[in-house]
């Protein structure tokens, strides 16, 4: 280390050192704050009626009593959101105190002079809050440290664009407060720092990477310019943590407007969730809404019916033997997924303003009130210029004055004579305090009379809500009129029949196919009505490619007013439909696409490895980080294959890997892997249901492998990989590894992909 060297770290410590004791004196006041604050808090909760004036004698007392009350829960509300941030003002002080800033920039700005700018996971003012020790590294000029190395450099704000050079831009690994290492550095994060952090063993949680963010990766985090953002990343780009950042920006620079709330997140399944799930709450934010498409579908759909899931859709098709039976789903599963099954449900919609919209009859104890062609034929009655959601609101209101009548019509009925009879004392109660509450009560003439009505109210609820919830809409019916249409151009007519034909019997039996889901639930939503989502403003699509294009259509349809940011990689497109456009209808021009070809995750062995099986593998850029070669062992005994994984885990445990994934191709292999496991190994089944993702060894299918990393990742068995559909999940599974890739093979048979797989990149080992 030169003499300057060894000067600037002194300076720099002696910052930190600054810095933290600055922390230290802020976060003793607000300890005093929230000590008295929280007393203010508790002596508010036991005192809150003592202070509240009480009279409801005159209409004028009755409303200064509403003043009090909405008064003093206007002070207690106050004072607990004051509380609530302070607490979370503490939490992110204690984090700043361990490792204050990662980066400093010298700008000089025009006409201004030149500052040193110290950048963190936040914002750390002085006492006076006039200087800023520490900048939010989403701060306007924090941008400077990702876009730009030494020179003129620039950076946008509210007010327009300010000019100036970057005369030093540095970084630094600062743990409990001390610095470990500082070097000066150029236009991308420094390879010293990325090899710290990528070099560490994966966790059961995503990490936060404000400190390494690259200039493109900026790009995405720092876009507002369109209403779709398009990401393609390879795999291990850093795409799912950039978008992560992207939403913590957003909720900072418009923290006045938008909330966690406003912003959704669809994930590739519920696991992904509890491993993203801590990125924001780091950053100091609330954690965004999150759903996977499947779920949101369900709730879409209800209860009814029995929706298959995209992952029991996958198995069927990697386990299923009859190549007649499955030709015929994968040709289904295309053309459902298709925008041209949208715009044939469209063209029948159309048709639907005039004639064929079936109806259920409305029954109460086998005996039908409203009729089903009572129903058609008011519904036709109304104004067929009026949308179809607005004409069904209509006969909402209509339904609900007739099954009044019918109500009060049945209230003479025997069956509610021996419902009377029935009552326990308790309901009998219950009636008598309903009935006294009635004004001009009469008990002797009117108690039998009030009972009556209690009694068929309590029976008709049920009725209501349904009317209400337009459950006399026969939905099965409608979406089978879809497949009584004319054969569409894209299918003959023997593949359109039998398509039909195995739809209407998985309807018979209440089930939708996973292809059916979006279908049915669009042509759903265009009868009744779409549910409001107009609260979010941002959505974000992680693994993009596997969402079809009806699906992506659909998701555009349902929230019109949002932005959209879409996450995918070509090469982990896993499932059968055509893979989408992902934005359509003469909308590019308020699109913006952004390509990420440098892969973090994987060491460099790994990646040369994978780039065989992937399109334009080529223009992969590996991160200079070296590891040992995939291994490919060759086994022919079972149980010295056995032995081997053992051995081979024992090893990595070793190394201090800390998760370790064995990937199955199916569930089928994946559960039959793990019972042979259990009793040698601490190992954990990953499932579809899964919901927490933990360190340690896991059993896992390849597709819920999708989005997470792994130390070292063990293919169970590699031979039985077949054709185009697979060659995704392959490689999907491959690039889970950050450090290590080791592969079975049977009987010595390699799949077909290693034919685009060179030969010196792994090393093939046999076991005997």
């Amino acid at each position: 280390m030169s003499n300057k060297e060894a000067e600037d770290k002194v300076q720099e410590q002696n910052r930190i050192d600054f810095v933290r004791k600055e922390i230290d004196e802020k976060l003793n006041l607000m300890e005093q704050d929230i000590h008295n604050i929280g007393g203010d808090v508790g002596q508010l909760r036991s005192t809150f009626w003592e202070d509240v004036t009480v009279n409801l004698d005159e209409p004028d007392d009755v409303i200064e009593t509403f003043t009090s009350i909405k008064q003093q829960a206007e002070l207690l509300g106050e004072r607990e959101r004051t509380y609530g941030q302070i607490h979370q003002q503490q939490k992110v002080l204690q984090k700043l105190k361990d490792s204050p800033y990662f980066g400093r920039i010298d700008f000089d700005e025009e006409g201004e002079g030149t500052e040193a700018i110290y950048i963190g996971i936040a914002s750390f003012m002085d006492k006076q809050n006039e200087e800023f020790y520490i900048y939010d590294w989403r701060a306007p000029i924090s941008s400077v440290y990702y876009d730009y190395s030494p020179g003129p450099a620039s950076y946008q704000t509210p007010g327009g664009k300010i000019d100036g050079e970057l005369l030093l831009k540095r970084q630094f690994i600062i743990r409990d407060g001390k610095l470990i290492s500082l070097f000066d550095t150029g236009v991308t994060i420094g390879d010293e720092l990325l090899l710290e952090v990528l070099g560490n063993n994966a966790n059961s949680m995503m990490k936060s990477i404000v400190a390494t963010i690259q200039k493109e990766q900026n790009q995405i985090i720092r876009n507002e310019k369109s209403r779709y953002l398009l990401v393609q990343g390879v795999a291990g780009s850093g795409k799912t943590s950039a978008a992560l950042q992207r939403v913590a920006y957003l909720l900072y620079k418009h923290r006045d407007t938008l909330k966690s709330d406003n912003i959704m997140l669809f994930s590739p399944n519920p696991l992904f969730n509890s491993y993203v799930s801590t990125v924001l709450p780091e950053l100091g934010e609330e954690n965004m809404r999150q759903s996977t498409f499947y779920e949101y579908l369900q709730s879409r759909i209800g209860k009814s019916y029995q929706v298959e899931d995209s992952f029991s859709q996958l198995e069927y098709l990697l386990t299923e033997t009859d190549s007649v039976k499955k030709e015929s789903r994968l040709k289904s599963i295309q053309f459902k997924s298709s925008v041209e099954f949208k715009k044939l449900i469209d063209e029948y919609l159309e048709v639907l303003h005039k004639d064929g919209v079936v109806f259920k009859d409305i029954v109460f104890r086998n005996k039908v009130f409203i009729s089903s062609e009572e129903l058609m034929r008011k519904f036709y009655e109304i104004d067929s210029h009026i949308s179809i959601p607005n004409r069904m609101h209509l006969l909402i209101e209509w339904a609900q004055k007739e099954m009044k009548k019918h109500a009060k019509a049945e209230r003479k009925q025997s069956w509610v004579d021996e419902e009377m009879e029935l009552m326990d004392k308790e309901e009998y109660l219950e009636a008598f305090h309903a009935v006294q509450k009635e004004e001009d009560f009469d008990y002797f003439d009117q108690e039998e009379k009030f009972l009556r009505k209690i009694i068929v109210n309590k029976y008709f609820k049920s009725i209501y809500s349904a009317v209400k919830k337009l459950r006399f809409i026969d939905m099965t019916a409608m979406y089978r009129g879809v497949f009584e249409l004319s054969c569409p151009n894209a299918l003959t007519e023997d593949e359109w029949r039998k398509i039909g034909e195995q739809t209407i019997e998985n309807l018979q039996k209440k089930v939708l196919s996973y292809e059916d889901g979006t279908p049915f639930a669009y042509l759903k939503d265009k009868l009744e009505g779409k549910k409001s989502t107009s609260g979010i403003r941002q959505v974000f699509i992680d693994e993009a490619q596997d969402y079809s294009d009806f699906q992506i259509n659909y998701l555009k349809e349902l929230f019109p007013y949002s932005k959209m940011t879409l996450l995918g990689d070509i090469n982990q497109a896993i499932y059968a439909h055509e893979h989408n456009e992902i934005v359509a209808n003469g909308e590019q021009e308020d699109v913006e696409s952004i390509v990420l070809m440098k892969s973090y995750r994987s060491t460099k062995e790994i990646i040369e490895f994978t780039r065989g099986l992937a399109v334009n593998g080529d223009e992969i850029e590996p991160f200079n980080r070296h590891g040992e070669k995939p291994n490919v062992v060759s086994v022919v005994n079972p149980t010295k294959k056995i032995d081997d994984l053992l051995t081979r885990i024992e090893d990595w445990k070793g190394n201090g890997y800390k998760t370790i994934a064995i990937i199955c191709k199916t569930i089928k292999e994946s559960s039959e892997v793990y019972e042979m496991l259990k009793g040698k190994l601490d190992v954990r089944f990953i499932q579809k249901g899964t919901t927490s993702y933990e360190k340690g060894i896991s059993v896992i299918p390849a597709f819920l492998a999708k989005g997470i990393e792994f130390d070292g990742v063990i293919l169970y068995n590699v031979s039985n990989y077949q054709g185009e559909l697979e060659k995704e999940l392959f490689y999907t599974a491959c690039t889970r590894a950050m450090h290590a890739l080791s592969m079975y093979i049977e009987d010595g048979k390699m799949n077909p992909y290693f034919e685009r797989i060179k030969e010196d990149t792994y090393k093939l080992i046999e076991v005997k």
